[in-house]
C-alpha cells in the first residue's frame, strides 16, 4: 500500500459515464462514444453503463505510457 494518497484512491470501483467523462476531461457524448467503440473499459449493471476505474487509473495517474 502506498504512503502517498492520490486523487484516484477515493474513486469507486465503477464510475457512471458522465462522471468518468468529467474526470477525463471529455464531453459526455464523447465518453459514451468511446465506451461504445470499446475505447473505455465498461461494465453493464442493471441497464446502466459504468467505466471500470481500475482500468483507467493509468490514464488518471499519468502513467499511461509506462511499462507494467
Amino acid at each position: 500500500m502506498s504512503i502517498h494518497a492520490t486523487a484516484t484512491d477515493d474513486l469507486p470501483a465503477l464510475l457512471p459515464i458522465p462522471r468518468a467523462a468529467k474526470i477525463l476531461g471529455l464531453s459526455r457524448a464523447s465518453a459514451y462514444r468511446y465506451a461504445a467503440a470499446g475505447e473505455l473499459p465498461t461494465k453493464r449493471l442493471g441497464g446502466r453503463v459504468y467505466v471500470i476505474t481500475a482500468k483507467i487509473r493509468p490514464l488518471l495517474d499519468g502513467s499511461e505510457g509506462t511499462a507494467a
